[in-house]
């Protein structure tokens, strides 16, 4: 019998609707959505560091799911609705998936901020029905929205920082490079839009495969921290994971170039 999901470790990355953009930042300039994203991206650059235009205006155009049993160890790896990649069947196939599962835990790099708060907006603006995730009829700390139910969410970032309380400097490329793993690589989330406009679906769908896995071998070593895992127990998974992902790789051009990169953790305790 095939093990059971008890954990969902996602990524996800998004793109800017222009068409939106357009309407509600430039009304009646008649400007095309990639002129007007283009727009808004400068405006942002000239006043902050970043370019990347805020969350309500993004649809998710890739998500990757690595599924976990109970004992840490991966199951599969899939990307939602490949190949056509459409938002409001990505958001659908998300939230269905976690409701077909029995409702495992979500875990996530930062996804309290921005990945959950994306995929909710997605369900208000695509019509999906999600009782069980709002449940807003239970009492406030049973609610899985609730941002110290670690059952329902689990948000790596948030363990790191304790809930905020200092800054993740370096994110989850930094996390991933303390393990060895590949972390950022040809790609990096700030080409996502324009990857988007050129019509690499492929290959924006590759970096959300790889962050996904970084998260996974993120959520690997916290479990070791909290006194679920040995180090060794931990690093034997990590072992059988590299050997199921090398099996991917003959027909993954993305798993194949996360293997390339892939570094083992340098154990002090054994050095």
């Amino acid at each position: 019998m095939a093990p059971s999901v008890r954990y969902l470790v996602f990524d996800l990355e998004t793109a800017a609707d222009g068409e939106l953009v357009s309407r509600l930042r430039y009304p009646g300039q008649g400007l095309e959505p990639i002129e007007a994203v283009n727009r808004y991206r400068a405006e942002l650059l000239a006043k902050y560091e970043s370019d990347f235009i805020p969350y309500t205006y993004q649809v998710p155009v890739s998500a990757a799911v690595v599924k976990v049993a109970a004992d840490y160890r991966l199951i599969d790896l899939v990307v939602l609705d490949e190949p056509n990649f459409r938002p409001h069947v990505i958001a659908d196939h998300f939230w269905r998936g976690w409701e077909k599962y029995r409702r495992p835990t979500l875990v996530s790099f930062n996804g309290r901020t921005f990945d959950i708060p994306v995929l909710e907006l997605a369900a208000f603006r695509y019509g999906l029905n999600v009782p069980a995730w709002f449940d807003l009829k239970s009492r406030s700390f049973e609610q899985p929205r609730n941002r110290y139910n670690l059952d329902a969410h689990f948000d790596l970032q948030e363990l790191l920082t304790n809930f905020g309380s200092s800054r993740f400097s370096g994110g989850l490329n930094l996390a991933a490079n303390l393990l060895g793993k590949p972390g950022k690589m040809e790609v990096l989330g700030h080409m996502v839009q324009d990857l988007y406009h050129e019509g690499q679906l492929a290959e924006i769908n590759d970096y959300c495969r790889c962050d996904a896995l970084d998260t996974y071998f993120v959520f690997l070593r916290t479990r070791v921290m909290l006194g679920d895992l040995s180090r060794d127990e931990e690093q034997g998974i990590v072992a059988e994971t590299k050997e199921w992902l090398s099996r991917q790789a003959i027909s993954s051009p993305g798993i194949a170039s996360y293997l390339k990169s892939w570094g083992d953790w340098i154990d002090p305790w054994k050095s």
